[in-house]
């Protein structure tokens, strides 16, 4: 296979290009050339590429801006046991990932400019997929005092969370958010109200019968309508992460409709899953915030159709074995996502929910607009940060053939439908599926 990491121009034609930015779903080609994306549109190459130059002949197959993971969690530093940044890489790669920003609860955490600039470096060894680092918001994620958001948004930090922590002084979050303001900083937070999020699942009747302490609903809202308010006050920019309840939805879709610097995201497991999952003490089906009941995820998938939701993240958490083979209420939570988000984000699009443009918007252009990333969109100059995929290939799916270093997914043995076939970044093919995807570029 002609390697389109050397430079020399590489025309994908044939395509059912997916652009997210302009809505559109048509045939079409794209041009790539340095690690740029040099031209494309529906009727690029219509008569054949020009006589000399690499082709990638699609054959009808979609072809859309690499996936804009916003929420990744890795071993590395501190608990390689379970990932590295190789095999994250990898992992990304193959489910179509171009682009991750990393989150900070590591050990040490990335509260200090010198963490930032070394996940730089290893990103730079690694060279499996763009990679991104959060800044801790406080010290040690101890929730007391706030880390120096000015040296590490310069040091590279593309937001400031303290992962699943939830900021509980609602003073802190006042200062954060006017101190982040200065620098333009997005402050992210998963809304979980502490007191009322320390059970092991959803809470309700389930619980109840498995005898499991229960999570309240009420935590999220509780803990958004209070962020909000403060938003409010500061003028600061305010993202939420991993929305699961209907509450949730209904409170971030009225503070944007008061015109609020609020966004949101949520993972494939609160819409594609519910506390059912959790079945007979299903330690793999353990998240946080947990999974919810049915009218909530209802409400998430609605959420993510109207745009009120304007990101799908990933939320991939590995856990090793000693993590989950253990009682329901010790078991570490966390799924791995990455080689599972594109094909359980796919089930929008064949149950009608989305269409893949739409889709893709919450994979790629906006996540990648809120974020100030370079990827995720299809445009002239643009890095050639591509993911060529067969929406309607069915397959089940088992972790025993992950990249990843673990396979603790809610989503085992889940028939689905949708995989990638070839993963590109920067004009370089970092993955392809070659039971699928045989070589096919001809100079």
């Amino acid at each position: 296979m002609a390697n389109a990491s050397d430079g020399r121009p590489v025309a994908y034609i044939n395509a059912r290009l997916i652009d997210p930015s302009a809505d559109t779903d048509q045939r079409g080609a794209v041009l790539t050339g340095d690690g740029k994306i040099l031209d494309y549109g529906a009727n690029l190459f219509s008569g054949g590429a020009p006589y000399g130059i690499a082709t990638v002949d699609c054959r009808g197959h979609c072809l859309a801006p690499g996936i804009v993971d916003l929420r990744v969690h890795t071993g590395e530093p501190g608990e390689e046991h379970k990932e590295t940044f190789d095999t994250a890489g990898r992992a990304a790669a193959a489910g179509g990932v171009t682009s991750m920003c990393i989150l900070p609860d590591t050990e040490p955490p990335f509260d200090d400019a010198s963490l930032i600039e070394f996940v730089a470096r290893r990103a730079r060894q690694v060279q499996r997929t763009k990679m991104y680092a959060y800044g801790a918001l406080t010290l040690g994620l101890k929730g007391e005092q706030l880390s120096e958001i000015g040296l590490i948004s310069e040091a590279g930090a593309v937001a400031f969370t303290d992962g699943d922590r939830p900021i509980a002084s609602a003073q802190l979050m006042r200062r954060a958010l006017y101190y982040a303001k200065t620098f333009d900083a997005l402050i992210v937070q998963v809304p979980q109200e502490p007191s009322l999020s320390t059970g092991a699942m959803n809470s309700g009747e389930l619980a109840t019968r498995l005898g499991l302490g229960g999570n309240h609903k009420l935590a999220e809202a509780i803990q958004l309508e209070r962020d909000i308010r403060l938003v409010e006050m500061t003028g600061g920019r305010y993202h939420a992460s991993k929305i699961s309840t209907a509450e949730g939805v209904d409170i971030v879709r009225r503070a944007k409709a008061r015109g609020l610097k609020v966004t949101c995201d949520t993972a494939p497991h609160y819409f594609a899953l519910n506390e059912i999952a959790v079945g007979d003490y299903r330690t793999f089906a353990k998240v946080v915030p947990p999974l919810r009941a049915e009218s909530d995820r209802l409400a998430v998938v609605e959420g993510v159709s109207d745009g009120t939701i304007d990101c799908i993240v990933s939320d991939h958490r590995p856990q090793d074995v000693e993590s989950k083979r253990v009682p329901f209420a010790l078991a570490e939570p966390g799924v791995v996502g990455l080689e599972t988000l594109l094909p359980i984000a796919l089930e929008l699009y064949h149950n009608g929910q989305m269409t893949l443009p739409r889709i893709w918007q919450r994979l790629t252009t906006t996540p990648s607009r809120l974020f100030k990333l370079p990827g995720g969109r299809l445009e002239k100059g643009a890095p050639a940060d591509l993911v060529l995929f067969d929406p309607d290939i069915a397959w089940v799916i088992d972790p025993d053939k992950f990249e990843s270093k673990t396979g603790n997914t809610a989503f085992d043995e889940r028939p689905t439908q949708g995989r990638a076939l070839m993963t590109v970044l920067d004009g370089r093919v970092i993955h392809r599926d070659s039971s699928l995807w045989p070589e096919t570029v001809a100079a």
